[in-house]
């Protein structure tokens, strides 16, 4: 059963742009997937490979630490200083491909960039900005250059960020691509959101994407650790037997907590945000914040790592570098 027309022309819906009560990102009306069961993948079941890619092998031996690395857009000066402070703190850097649209470097050059610096790549991946012959080519040079991993999404629509008069593409879903980076010989990972309508069938919606060629899932800000506890276990029981990577809001001052709110279904733990916002030194309070809820999150049978998410406000990019290199450190 195929879903109505969706404004990213999506088959493996829904997206996790989907409202609390179950609006479509960018129209007024319910997500057009909400009523249709769990589409499933037909393509063809994926080979494994072997030797396992070495982040993989990792995260069999212990919990890695990955880190968004946050810098000036369109400055290698910034790419460099900011993967210089990381480096040797983290396992690798996510270099997730703006969830607003904006101009940025393309994704092989920058991973070219931070790979250089001697940081480990996670490599973000999105269909909005490009179609599938774009990230065929996409993927080939990354899969030339060797990065640790991609990470596949489908992408916020353009209506959603900074440039909304940019035409969307949305040629492939998170899905599709998983599956063409995993034929490129790529260490693939995907997001899932937990609580995004409808949470009931968002376990065996990852669960297709594994069987896509998906090997580890990001999970989007999930709230509290029985929150994250309960989905692993669920995912688990749809047959997405991957490892986890659980994401961990940093912020560290008013700015950057600004950036988390804009988040698509940001939930955190109760009274997160507002602990660092009142606190004295909010720097050390969000640092000392986000090193709690990771350990936390790390006793979560299945959770085989953390992404620490921090969103530096323009002008903090470095600071914001510092933290999350000093968090990397306190979780080693």
């Amino acid at each position: 059963m195929s879903a109505p027309p969706c404004p990213k022309a999506m088959v493996h819906g829904p997206c996790g742009g989907v409202a609390e009560d179950g609006c479509c990102e960018v129209a007024p009306e319910p997500c057009s997937f909400l009523p249709l069961p769990t589409v499933r993948w037909a393509g063809r079941p994926v080979a494994p490979v072997t030797p396992e890619p070495p982040l993989l092998q990792l995260m069999r031996q212990r919990p890695v630490v990955v880190a968004d690395l946050p810098a000036v857009a369109l400055s290698r000066w910034s790419l460099e200083r900011a993967a210089g402070f990381v480096a040797g703190r983290v396992d690798a850097v996510l270099l997730g491909d703006h969830a607003a649209a904006r101009v940025q470097f393309c994704p092989t050059y920058r991973a070219s960039i931070v790979q250089a610096a001697g940081v480990t790549v996670w490599q973000g991946l999105n269909c909005r900005d490009r179609n599938r012959v774009a990230l065929e080519g996409e993927l080939a040079g990354l899969a030339d250059l060797g990065v640790g991993a991609v990470h596949c999404v489908t992408g916020d629509h353009t209506l959603t960020g900074d440039r909304p008069d940019a035409q969307p593409v949305f040629d492939w879903d998170s899905t599709q691509l998983a599956a063409a980076a995993r034929a490129a010989g790529l260490l693939v990972s995907v997001g899932e959101t937990p609580h995004g309508p409808p949470a009931d069938r968002r376990p065996r919606r990852l669960a297709e994407k594994v069987r896509a060629g998906a090997q580890v899932c990001f999970v989007d800000h999930a709230g509290g650790v029985e929150e994250l506890r309960t989905f692993v276990e669920q995912a688990t029981d749809a047959g997405a037997d991957v490892p986890f990577i659980a994401c961990v809001a940093v912020a560290t001052d008013p700015g950057s907590v600004a950036e988390l709110r804009r988040f698509t279904g940001l939930r955190l733990p109760e009274g997160y945000l507002a602990g660092i916002e009142g606190a004295r030194d909010p720097f050390r309070a969000g640092i000392a914040a986000a090193v709690a809820l990771a350990e936390a999150y790390l006793e979560v049978p299945g959770v085989r790592g953390v992404d620490l998410s921090g969103v530096a406000a323009p002008g903090t990019e470095l600071t914001t570098a510092t933290a999350l290199a000093e968090i990397g450190r306190a979780l080693s």
